[in-house]
């Protein structure tokens, strides 16, 4: 048996194989390429653009990022949407939220260093309800650009909306005070008790020893700020007693609840000219002590009381007659080595200035006497005539005492320092511990009186008359019983004697009718007596007979005596 086994071909001769055309076509650009060039040219002018259109990116941060959602919170500005948030992050230490904000190509100017951002939410407080159009739209945040032209992409935002815009008319004031009591960011400021402003901010002073509040006075109403105007806290209810009955002023309820400030000018003359921008001020705690005449250089004096002035305390009123002067500034005991007591040392302040008209007239005379005009001389020769300090009873119940600077009549002489430092004002016992003196005296004669021996008497002397009125029971009042009984039937006579229809009534009508002739009869003798005299010694004549009448003649008469013709 044979294995058939193929035959192998050899490699291929170079020579037989045909050679190979190469031919060189052009490039022909098929249609359907164009419109994926198109797309990338409209989607390249569309990054251009969009690059070209987009506003700067800032970010803003706040301590939370309650009613935000990134890409959905605009950013507006008058109520105009001027970019939008598109992301929402954490700051590194957690302590507070970063919020990336997109501007529009249109709000560049919002990346200033001067302006402000801050969330608008529903919020309801005592000046009113604002932001009630995001319960339905949502929050956002506004933003309020100032003058500054430097650019910043980073802000810290506001918690509460700005109290003043930039660009709003009107003016800025400071005011200085002692605290800031209830007053707060927002707080009104009232003029006649209209609302033209608000506290812009307020801060601490450097000293630490007051407090600076910036108030805005919206346009035109403050031209009314002039360089004489007072300003004072409005804060709660002022309520006075007076003779006109009780009085109880307060701006609005607003300011009872959150506080304010009010101004207005001074009665009187004053510098009417309008207040520049950032003109400072004084806030007065009161209207009362605000419109008070300027008050000059205060002195310091002290007093020493030998008595207790329990219920004196600081700030306690100093008054001269009645005006005050003044209050207190300290109280505090000292030691007597030699009389082994305790007195109370008073310190206060006292203004002179207070006193008016009155304290320069002291002056001029001091002057024209060639004497020292100085406070320390004027009092000397006060306390000379007897002006002496004494703590006084200001409220029966509180037990509220204050001081007052009065003439004592027939006071004893003191010595008194005008030199010494600080100057020190006599005092005398308070009316209070003289009433109580009085009233121990009263007490000390009560009890020298022999109450038991008096007892004793008086209980006798009710015995006596306890027997006298058995007595009298038994038997006075039945014999004045039968007293009363007699006088009744002898009044009963009496009132038949006297009826009007009683003989004796009768026969008293008809006597008096005889009376009156006979008084008429005495006035026509008395008449006739007092015309014809001698009718005493020659009687009373006869009556002259009357004149017989003549005939009367008549023209009817007289006719046939004169005839007549036919």
């Amino acid at each position: 048996m044979t294995d058939d086994k193929p035959i192998e071909a050899g490699p291929p001769d170079n020579a037989e194989l045909p050679q190979p055309v190469v031919k060189h076509r052009r490039f022909n650009a098929s249609l359907i390429w164009l419109v994926p060039a198109l797309a990338a040219l409209v989607g390249l002018s569309l990054v251009v653009s969009n690059w070209l259109q987009a506003g700067p990116q800032i970010t803003i941060s706040f301590q939370s990022a309650e009613g935000l959602d990134a890409g959905k919170t605009p950013v507006k500005y008058k109520n105009v949407v001027i970019g939008r948030v598109n992301k929402i992050r954490l700051s590194s230490d957690r302590s507070h939220v970063l919020v990336n904000v997109a501007l529009e190509k249109s709000a560049e100017g919002f990346a200033t260093k001067d302006t402000r951002y801050w969330v608008v939410r529903p919020r309801i407080g005592l000046g009113g309800v604002s932001g009630i159009d995001t319960l339905l739209s949502g929050a956002f945040i506004g933003a309020d650009v100032g003058d500054s032209t430097d650019y910043e992409d980073e802000f810290k935002g506001l918690e509460l909306p700005p109290p003043v815009n930039h660009g709003a008319p009107g003016r800025s004031f400071v005011l200085h005070s002692d605290d800031l009591g209830s007053l707060d960011i927002g707080s009104p400021v009232y003029y006649r008790r209209i609302q033209v402003g608000r506290v812009a901010s307020y801060q601490l002073d450097q000293d630490g020893k007051g407090v600076s509040l910036h108030i805005f006075v919206d346009g035109p109403n403050d031209k009314f700020v002039t360089r004489s105007s007072r300003f004072w806290n409005a804060s709660g209810v002022d309520v006075s007693i007076g003779a006109n009955g009780l009085k109880l002023n307060t701006q609005s309820l607003a300011t009872v609840l959150a506080g304010g400030v009010a101004f207005q000018d001074p009665p009187g003359p004053h510098d009417s000219t309008p207040a520049p921008e950032d003109n400072a001020y004084t806030l007065f705690g009161d209207q009362t002590t605000a419109m008070a005449p300027p008050d000059g250089t205060p002195r310091y004096i002290r007093m020493r009381f030998e008595q207790s002035v329990r219920g004196l305390a600081v700030d306690a009123p100093v008054e001269f007659l009645g005006l005050n002067i003044g209050k207190v500034v300290s109280v505090r005991l000292d030691y007597d080595e030699q009389k082994q007591r305790f007195p109370v040392v008073v310190g206060a302040v006292i203004y002179p200035q207070r006193l008016g008209a009155a304290y320069d007239k002291l002056e001029a005379l001091a002057k024209a006497h060639g004497e020292n005009p100085d406070l320390s001389q004027l009092m000397g020769h006060l306390v000379e005539h007897g002006l002496r300090a004494q703590a006084r009873t200001g409220n029966l119940l509180t037990g509220q005492l204050y001081v007052a600077l009065d003439f004592i009549p027939k006071t004893p002489k003191v010595a008194f320092d005008p030199a010494a430092k600080p100057l020190t004002i006599p005092t005398v016992t308070g009316s209070f511990d003289k009433l109580q003196e009085q009233m121990a005296g009263i007490v000390d004669k009560l009890d020298k009186v022999p109450f038991d021996s008096i007892g004793q008497n008086l209980d006798q002397t009710l015995v006596g008359l306890n027997r006298t009125l058995k007595q009298v029971n038994g038997q006075t009042l039945p014999a004045l019983s039968d007293t009363l009984h007699g006088v009744q039937r002898t009044m009963g006579t009496a009132n038949e004697t006297l009826a009007g229809d009683s003989p004796l009534q009768q026969n008293l009508g008809a006597t008096l009718e005889q009376l009156q002739r006979m008084a008429r009869s005495l006035r026509v003798l008395t008449d006739y007596l007092g015309g014809h005299p001698e009718a005493l010694v020659r009687g009373r004549q006869a009556d002259p007979k009357p004149a017989e009448p003549q005939p009367v003649t008549t023209p009817a008469a007289l006719s046939p005596a004169q005839g007549s013709k036919p």
